[in-house]
């Protein structure tokens, strides 16, 4: 079952997890995405990335910084005050990385904090720093908030809240993550806040809700979404960030019911 959809992307965290990384690349391209995105990729050597990518020929995306010591509770660093040392060490390899194998954006993980204005500060910092690197190699540094029941105390949670520490930050290479899926959790009312914050955005990614599976299911109509994203205007990819409900491959008959119409 192949398809054409080269405006999807296929996240891999997610997506053929019981594939390497390179061979997920591949199956995506065999798949029909027009791009790809991972969340760690940092086990494999980043030649072997990028000539996964090149033989695939696709793009990758974007990458997260390391979320740390996940055993302690750790998930993402970058707006935890007295660990700014690790955070940039995580920012440097990240950057390092998506510039080896020409990724275009990297997501900064803020983790749990305390949320309050030390926290803040600390994370706009660190995003001062990380734009600064990444900004040498014309790569995006994205922030994402995430929705307080997969991850409670996480730093961001809101669209409100990424677009104050966006203005804050000032640097025209810090953007946001809108995903559809945390958004609608947190927020709802996804048309409307795609539109108002779309200047702010630089990726998009979609899962069902409250299930995080395949598209075609659960309460977001993502046929009517995905055509109100068009006439928005919105030109970059859309990122398939769910867990699907039993294999990969078996369920990707979303793409055709979906994006045909």
């Amino acid at each position: 079952m192949n398809y054409n959809y080269p405006t999807l992307s296929a996240n891999l965290g997610f997506l053929w997890t019981e594939l390497s990384l390179p061979d997920a690349i591949h199956r995506a391209a065999e798949a029909g995405f027009g791009a790809v995105e991972a969340h760690f990729p940092y086990e494999y050597a980043s030649s072997d990335i990028k000539a996964a990518l090149q033989l695939a020929g696709l793009p990758m995306l974007g990458i997260n910084t390391q979320r740390g010591n996940t055993a302690a509770g750790d998930n993402g660093l970058a707006a935890i005050p007295g660990r700014e040392d690790e955070a940039r060490r995580f920012i440097d390899e990240a950057v390092n990385y998506a510039a080896a194998i020409n990724c275009r954006n990297v997501h900064v993980m803020a983790g749990f904090s305390s949320r309050d204005a030390q926290a803040e500060s600390t994370f706009r910092d660190n995003l001062h720093y990380a734009c600064e690197l990444a900004g040498v190699h014309d790569i995006t540094i994205l922030i994402e908030p995430l929705n307080h029941y997969d991850a409670p105390n996480y730093h961001l949670n809101t669209i409100d809240d990424a677009i104050s520490t966006v203005d804050a930050v000032g640097r025209d290479n810090l953007k946001i993550m809108f995903d559809c899926y945390h958004v609608q959790i947190m927020q709802g009312d996804l048309t409307r806040r795609l539109r108002q914050s779309l200047p702010y955005i630089g990726h998009i990614q979609f899962a069902s809700v409250p299930e995080r599976q395949e598209p075609d299911r659960g309460e977001i109509n993502y046929v009517n979404l995905f055509a109100a994203i068009s006439e928005m205007g919105w030109t970059g990819y859309l990122g398939a960030e769910y867990k699907p409900h039993s294999e990969t491959d078996a369920g990707l008959g979303w793409m055709s019911e979906l994006m045909s119409r």
